[in-house]
């Protein structure tokens, strides 16, 4: 694989840390950060707020503006935010800047919920937690990309993650989930 810097993007459910841990891997790889909260369009915040999950053709406008950042970051590298739930959006977003890689936050159910119950000030309520794991395709063997468990502090997360995307990066094998 090439030493090029990696465009990232931080997949999982609601809860995972993908708002904490992004910002850190990418201060880790050198890279700026995108927040893809930031690029739903209020449509989706209004639902998303009223307990109502999104569907396909809701995030299709919110994947298409992540994937043209994602774009503009080819060759520059960038991590961003997305729950990337389904293949089918990893590959609309992997068709917007092929390089794209996914680092897939993962973790106990239980951790996940208490996380989510203890955040404040965010539009995603806990309640569509259900959903999310309904939708979730875990990463297929053949999609570039990482596991990682969040289990741990924000820092301990962020350097398993940034060590696992460089092995990634150096080599091109998938190391083993942790």
């Amino acid at each position: 694989m090439s030493s090029t810097p990696q465009v990232v993007v931080v997949m999982g459910v609601a809860g995972t840390g993908k708002t904490t841990i992004g910002p850190l891997v990418a201060d880790r790889l050198g890279v700026p950060y995108a927040e893809g909260d930031d690029f739903h369009p209020p449509a989706n915040i209004a639902k998303m707020s009223a307990g109502v999950p999104l569907d396909d053709a809701d995030r299709a406008p919110w994947l298409d503006a992540i994937g043209r950042w994602a774009h503009t970051r080819a060759g520059l590298g960038g991590v961003v935010s997305s729950s990337a739930l389904k293949r089918a959006y990893r590959d609309r977003l992997r068709a917007a800047a092929p390089g794209a890689v996914f680092l897939h936050l993962t973790g106990d159910r239980a951790l996940i919920e208490e996380r989510l119950g203890a955040r404040t000030g965010h539009f995603m309520p806990a309640a569509l937690l259900d959903s999310q794991y309904a939708a979730l395709q875990p990463l297929a063997h053949d999609e570039a990309g990482v596991d990682v468990d969040v289990s741990g502090t924000p820092e301990e997360i962020a350097d398993r993650a940034a060590a696992a995307l460089r092995a990634l990066a150096a080599d091109g094998t998938r190391p083993a989930a942790g």
